[in-house]
């Protein structure tokens, strides 16, 4: 008569999170438009239009990220200094839109609706920011340098980091070792089956809200090729300032897309997921 076997132990969380992407992992190792990446072919435009919507993001998760620092499943991952992209994304936006970026930079309703869903489980099940945590700081960690390095060399920016602070994690000395202890401080949240499976599918719905994202933004790109010089105002809706500050007649009127830019927008799908896709496949599967 055959021994029992031993029950098998519970999955961590950062493996289930990593099982549960798999499938994204292996679309992003199949983009025939990553070696048009990795050639430097990246349009201005595009990329600042990336960045305000990195931007948004991570504004609305770091908020919720503040508000919830002392509930039971942030508190462990919750590492402002190290981490916060918000601060780093201010510098990026008024290099790219000016002294009033707050006024300037669009809020697409892709991104909006990114935004709202951040907001939404931050006031009602703040543990499921654990899944948007992990998915983008550590993709940021693991594929960020190499996505500043591209960018700075496509984009002619200055080697001294002006334009995409974004990439840059100054507290980090480590990231590897970084990593693994937020892994592990991850792992040891404690969880029951069914919030394990939530935070899992948060993750999921985060994916599934960046593609939402790319593809608007490659349809809002079809459509300046289109018109021409479409303002950007007939496209997306600014974001109305701090302190309800809204457009003015002294705005500087957005730039008129390059003739090269229909051959580039599957390159400007995968930019835009830069942070959440490339990044993450980067993370997951090369930790």
């Amino acid at each position: 008569m055959e021994a029992p076997q031993p029950p098998s132990a519970p999955q961590d969380l950062s493996e289930a999170l990593k099982e549960a992407t798999q499938e994204v992992h292996a679309r992003a190792e199949n983009v025939e438009f990553l070696k048009n990446f990795q050639k430097g072919q990246v349009p201005r435009e595009g990329f600042k239009m990336v960045m305000s919507s990195l931007y948004h993001i991570y504004l609305a998760l770091e908020e919720e990220m503040e508000r919830n620092k002392t509930h039971p499943a942030i508190a462990p991952v919750f590492f402002p200094e190290e981490l916060n992209r918000t601060p780093a994304l201010e510098q990026d936006m008024e290099f790219w839109y000016g002294p009033q970026w707050r006024k300037e930079i669009p809020l697409s309703a892709a991104t909006e609706k990114y935004v709202n869903q951040l907001h939404d489980v931050g006031h009602t099940e703040p543990e499921l920011l654990v899944a948007h945590a992990y998915t983008r700081y550590l993709g940021d960690l693991s594929g960020g340098q190499i996505l500043k390095r591209i960018a700075q060399k496509s984009l002619g920016l200055p080697s001294t980091g002006e334009g995409v602070a974004f990439f840059s994690f100054p507290a980090i000395d480590n990231a590897t070792k970084f990593k693994q202890l937020y892994r592990s401080r991850m792992n040891a949240i404690g969880m029951s089956p069914a919030t394990k499976k939530k935070v899992v599918e948060e993750a999921q719905t985060s994916f599934l809200l960046n593609i939402e994202m790319f593809e608007e933004l490659q349809e809002l790109l079809s459509k300046n090729q289109e018109n021409g010089n479409l303002s950007e105002n007939q496209t997306l809706r600014k974001r109305a300032g701090d302190k309800g500050q809204g457009p003015t007649s002294t705005e500087t009127a957005p730039q008129k897309p390059p003739q090269s830019l229909l051959s580039h927008l599957p390159l400007l799908r995968w930019i835009l997921t830069l942070s959440i896709v490339a990044t993450v496949a980067v993370g997951f599967y090369a930790m």
